[in-house]
Order: C-alpha cells, then sequence, then structure tokens
C-alpha cells in the first residue's frame, strides 16, 4: 500500500500551525502567531523563515506607529501545499482505516477539533 509522501516542510507542528492560522486567516501579525501558537520569538522566527523560504508564505516589516510590526501571509504555494499535506493525511488514514463514509466523517471531525480547517474545492 503506497502512501502520499507528507510534506516536511508542513510535517512540522509548529510549521503546521502557522500555516494553519494563515488559511483561515489569510495573514496575521507575528505576536498574534506567536500567542496562538505559545512559541518563543526565537523559534517562530526561524520557523516563519524557514516557511518564507519555501514562498509558502511572505513577511511584510512594517511599523504601527514606532513600533516595529511583522505581518505575514500565506501564499497560493503555501495554500496549493496545506491542501495537498491534508488530502495526504486523509488518504493515509483512508487507506488505514478503510473507506467507508463514516470514517471519513470521523477524520473531518478529528482534523476539524485540530484546528485544521477542511476546504472543498
Amino acid at each position: 500500500m503506497m502512501f502520499q509522501p507528507l510534506d516536511p516542510l508542513l510535517h512540522s507542528e509548529l510549521r503546521l500551525a502557522i500555516i494553519s492560522l494563515l488559511v483561515s486567516d489569510d495573514e496575521a501579525e507575528f505576536t498574534y502567531i506567536k500567542e496562538q501558537t505559545g512559541a518563543t520569538s526565537g523559534n517562530l522566527s526561524i520557523q516563519v523563515e524557514k516557511l518564507s523560504a519555501a514562498g509558502y508564505i511572505e513577511v511584510e516589516k512594517t511599523f504601527k506607529g514606532k513600533r516595529p510590526c511583522t505581518i505575514c501571509r500565506i501564499t497560493s504555494v503555501g495554500l496549493n501545499a496545506f491542501e495537498t499535506y491534508v488530502e495526504a493525511l486523509k488518504d493515509i488514514t483512508l487507506k488505514w482505516r478503510g473507506s467507508s463514509n463514516q470514517r471519513v466523517i470521523d477524520v473531518k471531525k478529528t482534523l476539524e477539533q485540530n484546528e485544521i480547517v477542511l476546504y472543498n474545492k
């Protein structure tokens, strides 16, 4: 039984959390992402840079008044990577559990409970 490979860049818990937040909000300030993920500034900076280098997000450095403000936005490449990742997880789960409709519903509920939003194409 062959499985679709999972994107190693998104398989990191923090990077997946960042992308998941941006999928639902399109953009978010660094401080918001930090609060939502509970990550340290240093670790979050490193993971944001990795996602940016891969083209999954865009990072804009600006100011709010006199304070620096970093805004992260998901790109079409990042959205596609996230959708592919979710599809690969569903594929793995279906092959592992079988393909009954009830199991598909269970997978969707589990993903939604973990704050991974599924979008129908």
